[in-house]
Order: C-alpha cells, then sequence, then structure tokens
C-alpha cells in the first residue's frame, strides 16, 4: 500500500464521519440537559432541555452522557483519566501513521485506518473542547475546564432478552472504532498477498 494513498482515504472516509460525529454530538449538547457534574464539591446542572429521546421502544433511545474514561466507562469520573485519556489519542495517532508506513493496513485492513483516524479525532475534539462549555466550571483556570474535556455519548441500546440490559452508550466516532477493530480482526484470516500483488 502506499503510504501518500492515506490522504485521499481521510478525505473522502474521515474527514466526513468526522463532520458528522461532531455534528450529531453537538445537536445533543445544545438539545439535552447537561448531566450532574462536580465542581469544587458542588454539583451543576443545566436544567434546560430533554434528558430522552425512545426512537424504538425498549430497544433505542438517544440520550446525553459525559464519558471521561474509555470503553465501558473505564475510567469515567476519575481525576485521571482526563489526562491520560487526552495523551492517548495522539499517540494513537502517531501509532496509525506509523503502521501505515509499514503497510500493515494491507487487503480489508486499508479501510480500518481511515476510520480508526475517524474515531480518535472525533473523540479527541470532544476532550478537548467539551469542557469549555460546561456550566459550573467557569472559573476555573484553562488547564483545569480543559480537566473537564469528555466524550459525548448518546447512543443508548437495550439488549434484547437481557431483562433491560443497557450495553454502554457510544457515538459515531466509537463506531468507526469498533468496525475499524472488526475490519482489523478479520483481515488476520486473509491470505497474504505475496510482495508483487500488492497495491
Amino acid at each position: 500500500m502506499n503510504p501518500s494513498k492515506l490522504l485521499p482515504l481521510f478525505l473522502k472516509i474521515s474527514l466526513p464521519l468526522i463532520i458528522l460525529d461532531q455534528i450529531s454530538k453537538w445537536w445533543i449538547v445544545l438539545k439535552f440537559k447537561q448531566p450532574n457534574i462536580l465542581v469544587e464539591g458542588k454539583k451543576f446542572v443545566d436544567t434546560q432541555g430533554i434528558q430522552q429521546i425512545t426512537v424504538v421502544e425498549d430497544f433505542f433511545n438517544i440520550i446525553r452522557v459525559h464519558n471521561q474514561g474509555v470503553a465501558f466507562g473505564f475510567g469515567n469520573g476519575s481525576a485521571w483519566a482526563p489526562i491520560v485519556f487526552l495523551i492517548v489519542p495522539f499517540v494513537a495517532l502517531v501509532a496509525v501513521s506509523i503502521l501505515w508506513k509499514k503497510n500493515i493496513f494491507e487487503g480489508i485492513a486499508k479501510w480500518s485506518a481511515p476510520l480508526l483516524l475517524a474515531g480518535i479525532i472525533g473523540n479527541l475534539i470532544d476532550r478537548l473542547f467539551q469542557g469549555f462549555w460546561l456550566r459550573g466550571p467557569e472559573h476555573l483556570s484553562f488547564l483545569e475546564r480543559l480537566g473537564h474535556g469528555y466524550v459525548v455519548d448518546f447512543l443508548d441500546i437495550q439488549v434484547p432478552f437481557t431483562n433491560g440490559y443497557h450495553w454502554p452508550s457510544f457515538n459515531v466516532a466509537d463506531s468507526c472504532i469498533c468496525i475499524a477493530a472488526t475490519l482489523l480482526f478479520l483481515s488476520a484470516f486473509q491470505p497474504e498477498q505475496k510482495s508483487g500483488e500488492q497495491k
């Protein structure tokens, strides 16, 4: 795979998905009530908006959740999560770039690279900017408000036949990362191409 071909894939796949991800998240932020947050021991909440839109009864809802951690809410609400998970995306972007140059993304895996970029960048934008829109920490310093960064999750799925269990909420960027991971997994079962067959 020619390393130079990543840019066209980014423009055709990653960029539109990043835009879709951000538009959907900002619609949620502007439409839904701000979840409770604690700032210096005080609880702050925005009382405007709505809390849930039921799309399919007992199956699919649209909500607003702030996730400072990663998948399944790991690290959510901890003091270290906003800092650690602000650094990790930058490391991941460098890793994707290096692996692309090493021709790791071959076959169907080539589609995972732009999806990974879309997912990483989409959630990174949240962590960099969303904390500055919260009501409550306006008086805090720049770094402290940056530390309140979070990812907006809003897709809520109730898993059928589980007595009401809800899959951890997610967003468009998370979906991109999951699809990319699936493609990478499936690519492991593809027969290896000979060097002369690589495009």
